[in-house]
Formats: structure tokens, C-alpha cells, sequence
């Protein structure tokens, strides 16, 4: 079984352009969830020290720079797991 990070034909350009796409969303995945975190440790840092402008600053940013990172990230990842099972069903 072929993972998306491995085209299963070198030279096949559709599954080496699907590989590229799934490592560009494995990194938009892993950068989104670590601004979720970020977003996450600095709420509960400003919940026990006190909210200021620059902590809540740096919330609101990073759930937003997260956010449209990370939509987009998920419905390619399943796109592209999709399009491999597809690939896999037909013998491709």
C-alpha cells in the first residue's frame, strides 16, 4: 500500500504533484495545531498573570494565522487520502 508521501510511480506527474501537495499539508497541519497550542498556553498564561493588550494580542493572532492555515489544511489532507484510495481501488 502507497502512502501519500510516496508516489508509487516516479513518473507519474499527477501522484509526484499529489506527494508535493500532501507534504506542503503536512506542514500547514503541524504549523496550525502548534499556533492552536501556542494560542492555548498564552490564555491560561494571561488567565493566572492578567490579561494584557500584547498577551491577547498574541491570542487573537494565533487563532486566527492558525485557523486559516488549518481549514484549508484538513479538506486537502482528506482530498488527497481520497484520491489515493481511489487510485489504489482502480489499480493505479
Amino acid at each position: 500500500m502507497t502512502s501519500p508521501d510516496q508516489p508509487s510511480s516516479p513518473t507519474d506527474p499527477i501522484r509526484a504533484r499529489r506527494a508535493q501537495i500532501a507534504k506542503w499539508n503536512h506542514l500547514a497541519t503541524r504549523v496550525g495545531y502548534l499556533l492552536y497550542a501556542i494560542a492555548v498556553v498564552m490564555f491560561f498564561v494571561a488567565l493566572t498573570t492578567g490579561f494584557s493588550q500584547s498577551k491577547v494580542t498574541v491570542i487573537t493572532t494565533s487563532m486566527v494565522i492558525g485557523s486559516v492555515l488549518l481549514a484549508p489544511a484538513i479538506v486537502v489532507g482528506y482530498a488527497v487520502k481520497a484520491a489515493e484510495k481511489d487510485d489504489i481501488a482502480r489499480g493505479l
